[in-house]
């Protein structure tokens, strides 16, 4: 039976300090054994934790005791191991990053459309369905009849809709992602563009997972989750997808048979981008989580060789974004 809690969560609420915040979440997540990652930044709170139902309960409740968290919007779904290594509060310049400034997703978002609805508004001929998340998500699975923008990160959807929409030909469009904030900045930029008909979907995916039965549902494929599990199927269950750890892209059963597949180090989206010296740190990571793993115990990279792999992992990350 699973008994991993885990919440995905944000609320676009106006913080003066949310440096001050960050202390006392990282001791609460700890006293309570709940793991993931917090972001905060002066335009709110984002992120994905988990832990037991009593320890997510706890910091949910000191959450909203907070008066401007009171409206949190979150998503809940069960797994059978904890998806996270470590307790982690980040401070941000933004809760999702799209780098447009003057945006009030608080006041100026998109319609919401309740998921038990949202099939007869995307049934309708005259809607643009946009999936607002990255190609790599998008590929996993989307809905139906969908608009792809092929974006490498959400930075970029701005020149997506520079390049694509226009609001005289685009009369209504209905955008989603996969628990909703970034449909909160993405409708709130259409609207500041002058888009006067715009609509998201309320909880994003997993809420439609979680409220739409499967012989009814628009969606097919698996929901990209930024935890350990990877993806979700439709009863939000942990997917067929594993990720490759050197580049953290999504890979299925048939990427792991590939010749340039090898548990942590590389995997063929990645072989061709890194160096023998960044395939020899991966190793060693990998050697490090395997021995870990014969301990029982889990790999939480805290060294400082783990640290500077992480880096260039995200750095990998950014320059497959780039190309």
């Amino acid at each position: 039976m699973s008994e991993v809690v885990v919440v995905a969560l944000y609320h676009f609420v106006a913080l003066d300090n949310p440096e001050s915040l960050r202390r006392p979440l990282v001791d609460s997540m700890r006293e309570h054994g709940v793991k993931g990652t917090l972001l905060l930044a002066s335009e709110g709170i984002n992120g994905t934790i988990a832990g037991s139902r009593a320890a997510v309960d706890a910091l949910l409740a000191q959450l909203s005791s907070d008066p401007r968290f009171a409206e949190l919007d979150y998503k809940e779904s069960l797994t059978d191991e904890m998806p996270f290594y470590r307790s982690k509060v980040k401070i941000k310049k933004e809760i999702v990053t799209m780098g447009v400034a003057n945006l009030d997703p608080t006041h100026n978002a998109g319609t919401y459309v309740e998921p038990r609805d949202w099939n007869a508004l995307i049934e309708d001929p005259e809607i643009t369905l946009i999936d607002t998340r990255n190609d790599y998500e998008v590929q996993i699975g989307s809905f139906d009849n969908a608009v792809n923008p092929q974006t490498h990160n959400f930075r970029e959807f701005p020149e997506f809709v520079k390049a694509n929409l226009d609001p005289a030909r685009h009369k209504k469009i209905a955008m989603f992602c996969t628990g909703g904030i970034r449909c909160e900045k993405s409708t709130a930029y259409l609207k500041q563009q002058g888009y006067e008909e715009v609509y998201q979907l309320r909880g994003g995916i997993l809420k439609y997972l979680e409220e739409v039965p499967e012989d009814n549902s628009h969606w097919h494929g698996e929901c990209f989750v930024f935890d350990e599990r990877v993806t979700v199927d439709h009863d939000l269950q942990r997917g067929r997808y594993n990720q490759c750890h050197a580049c953290r892209m999504p890979i299925t059963p048939e990427d792991q048979n590939s010749e340039h597949y090898v548990p942590g180090i590389s995997c063929p989206h990645c072989f061709e981008q890194t160096s023998e010296e960044q395939r020899r740190g991966f190793a060693e990571r990998q050697k490090q989580v395997e021995l870990a793993k014969q301990r029982d115990e889990p790999h939480i990279g805290s060294t400082v060789a783990d640290i500077i792999l992480e880096r260039k992992a995200a750095k990998l990350e950014r320059k497959r974004n780039l190309g």
